[in-house]
């Protein structure tokens, strides 16, 4: 079972017994920009000057990321040129966020509870059903981050994802910021991936870096 960028990073965020997202808002960001950069590894789309061109609709095989791609195209091809990623990620990271839900749900890797808050208002949490996967992301990532193992494309964009949204306490709780962080920046901006997978790996970067700034200044405003 290959486990997406997409629910790499939502796995990171819920809590494994609440079920509670943390970073809520940031992880959301993450997410939406995970499927993209999912997608241009797998040659259905291309990131270039921060715009988005679809390249290939023919279906992955994986219902998250065609359900994703089908609706990239949609709205694309309504444009009179390639659109930009950040009209994208702002577009569709709270629907990309509950897709994702829904996807690890259905590979059996967590479980829905539904919960009052103060015995009133119902939602919804999401606890760890099986752990495995998120142990083998969590082994992965302390090789790359914490024991200089050389990443693949994919760790590559995962964790220049993690960097760009500063979600480095999801990633490593028990660490500081400061010990994970250089590391971390180094394989984002590094020359693991081919140079087609670098460009998109840092336009991805830019466009969440300047989503989550924009969103920043607007609820601080």
């Amino acid at each position: 079972m290959t486990v997406t960028l997409g629910e790499e990073i939502m796995l990171l965020s819920l809590d494994d017994e609440s079920g509670a997202a943390k970073e809520r808002q940031a992880a959301g960001w993450a997410v939406a920009g995970g499927i993209v950069l999912e997608l241009v590894l797998a040659g259905r789309i291309a990131v270039d000057r921060e715009r988005l061109t679809v390249k290939d609709t023919t279906p992955t095989g994986t219902r998250l990321l065609d359900e994703r791609l089908a609706l990239i195209d949609a709205w694309a091809s309504k444009k009179s040129r390639p659109p930009k990623i950040t009209d994208w990620l702002t577009r569709d990271h709270d629907k990309a966020v509950t897709a994702t839900i829904d996807s690890l749900r259905e590979r059996g890797l967590v479980s829905e509870e539904q919960r009052k808050v103060l015995g009133l208002f119902p939602v919804r949490r999401y606890p760890e059903a099986d752990g495995s996967a998120e142990r083998e992301l969590r082994s992965r990532l302390a090789a790359l981050v914490l024991h200089n193992a050389t990443p693949d494309d994919r760790s590559a964009g995962l964790i220049a994802l993690i960097h760009a949204a500063k979600l480095h306490r999801l990633a490593f709780p028990d660490l500081p910021r400061k010990e994970v962080s250089p590391r971390m920046e180094e394989i984002a901006n590094g020359q693991w991936a081919g140079e087609s997978v670098r460009t998109a790996i840092r336009n991805v970067e830019a466009a969440m870096v300047a989503v989550l700034v924009t969103t920043t200044v607007v609820v601080v405003s």
